[in-house]
């Protein structure tokens, strides 16, 4: 796993982004931090990190999205507020994440022509062209060994939103899992509706 500091300003306040398969920072560079720090998670290919760095923050929260749900559940950080966005504790799941065969299709088949439209399917228009800065190979990877991980199922998430119009994690899968009937009018990626960090808090 690797992580990227997104600001580092030496503030006391501390935002623990977990981003989701094959992503990098494009879909939330935008987001002002205001007086938080933040930094990103990404590139599942190993879950293995080192975040003693983290210890020295009084306050951290949590914003975990997609298959970052899950990953951020194996690390226990004693945040004061977490938040999922569009993703349950079980990803990979008929009834509570994307269906097991839908996934394994996507997989078996995956083109980097094929990762460009997941990307687009990602919105609620097809019409927003996100360019990520990951290879190929290791985005393909990344989603062969995302099977292999399994979530703490007792960690807790204060904030749960859930997209109505999410093509990628169905949002009445997501329904099931959490209990909530969807609460945003978005796609996949929703980032683009909100202005700062603090927002998703």
């Amino acid at each position: 796993m690797k992580y990227k500091w997104l600001n580092r300003d030496n503030n006391k306040k501390l935002i623990v982004f977990f981003n989701g398969w094959g992503m990098d920072e494009s879909a939330v560079k935008h987001l002002e931090p205001d007086d938080y720090d933040i930094i990103m998670f990404y590139d599942y290919n190993s879950i293995e990190t080192d975040i003693s760095m983290l210890n020295k923050y009084s306050e951290k929260y949590l914003v975990a999205w997609s298959m970052g749900v899950m990953c951020a559940s194996l690390f226990n950080l004693n945040y004061n507020n977490t938040t999922a966005i569009n993703g349950t504790l079980k990803p990979i799941d008929n009834n509570f994440g994307i269906p097991e065969k839908i996934y394994d299709l996507t997989l078996n088949g995956l083109t980097p022509v094929g990762a460009k439209k997941f990307i687009k399917n990602m919105f609620k228009e097809n019409t927003v062209n996100l360019e990520i800065n990951r290879d190929f190979e290791n985005i393909k990877n990344e989603l062969a060994v995302l099977k292999t991980y399994k979530a703490n199922t007792d960690f807790h998430y204060n904030r749960v939103i859930i997209s109505h119009y999410d093509k990628i994690i169905p949002a009445k899968n997501q329904t099931a899992f959490w209990g909530i009937e969807p609460n945003l009018e978005s796609g996949h990626c929703p980032f683009f509706l909100f202005k700062s960090w603090r927002e998703l808090l």
